[in-house]
C-alpha cells in the first residue's frame, strides 16, 4: 500500500518514540503493519503457519534494530526485512529431498509421516476470491518475478517502493514486472 505524507509521518513519530524506549509506540507499529506483513507473507509461502512465523520473526528483527534505524519512511524498511525473510525461507525450502519409500532409518522400517497440506475453509475462499487460476500462474513464477509481482499486485506498493524494498535499481523492478506479465499472460492465455 502506497503510504501518504502524513502515514509516513505518523510511523516516524512512532519510530523515534520505540527508539526512547516506549514499549506502546511498537505496539502501534505492529497494530498498523501486522496484517500487511502477513499477507504478503502467505501470498508469497502459501502457508499460514509459516507466514505467522515470518511476520512475528519480521517484527523481532524490527524490535532489534530499531535503534539503527535511520531512514524517512518505515513501510519500505519493514516489507524489505520481510520479503528477505520470505525468501530466505523459499531457498530453504529447496534442501535435499528424500524419497518416501526410503526407511526413516537404515535400522529400521518405520514409515514415513506426511504432512496434511490441506487448505483451511477460510483459505478456500481466499483461493477462490483471487482466482485459482491467477494465483497458480503468480505461485509459478520464478522467485524474483514473484516478489516484485506480489509487492506491486497483491500489496499496491509503489515502483519506487518496491525498488528500495529489494535493494534493486528501479530500472530492474520495471523489467521485472514487464517479464512476469509477460509469462502470467503467456500461462493464463487458455484460462482467460
Amino acid at each position: 500500500m502506497v503510504h501518504s505524507p502524513e502515514q509516513d509521518a505518523i510511523d516516524l513519530r512512532l519510530v523515534e518514540r520505540c527508539q526512547r524506549g516506549h514499549a506502546d509506540a511498537f505496539r502501534e507499529l505492529v497494530d498498523r503493519y501486522q496484517a500487511r506483513i502477513f499477507n504478503m507473507a502467505y501470498r508469497m509461502l502459501h502457508n499460514r503457519e509459516e507466514a505467522e512465523d515470518i511476520t512475528q520473526e519480521a517484527f523481532l528483527n524490527v524490535f532489534r534494530a530499531i535503534d539503527s534505524f535511520k531512514g524517512d519512511r518505515f513501510s519500505p524498511w519493514i516489507y524489505k526485512i520481510a520479503s528477505n525473510l520470505c525468501l530466505d525461507h523459499l531457498r530453504r525450502r529447496r534442501l535435499p529431498t528424500v524419497s518416501l519409500d526410503a526407511p526413516v532409518n537404515a535400522d529400521m522400517d518405520v514409515a514415513r509421516e506426511i504432512a496434511d497440506n490441506t487448505s483451511l475453509p477460510e483459505e478456500e475462499a481466499l483461493s477462490e476470491a483471487l482466482g485459482i487460476d491467477i494465483q497458480r500462474a503468480i505461485d509459478s513464477l520464478p522467485e524474483r518475478y514473484r516478489v516484485v509481482t506480489v509487492l506491486r499486485h497483491i500489496e499496491d506498493l509503489s515502483y519506487e517502493e518496491i525498488a528500495e524494498v529489494l535493494g534493486i535499481p528501479l530500472g530492474t523492478v520495471k523489467t521485472r514486472l514487464f517479464r512476469a506479465r509477460e509469462m502470467l499472460r503467456e500461462r493464463l492465455s487458455d484460462s482467460l
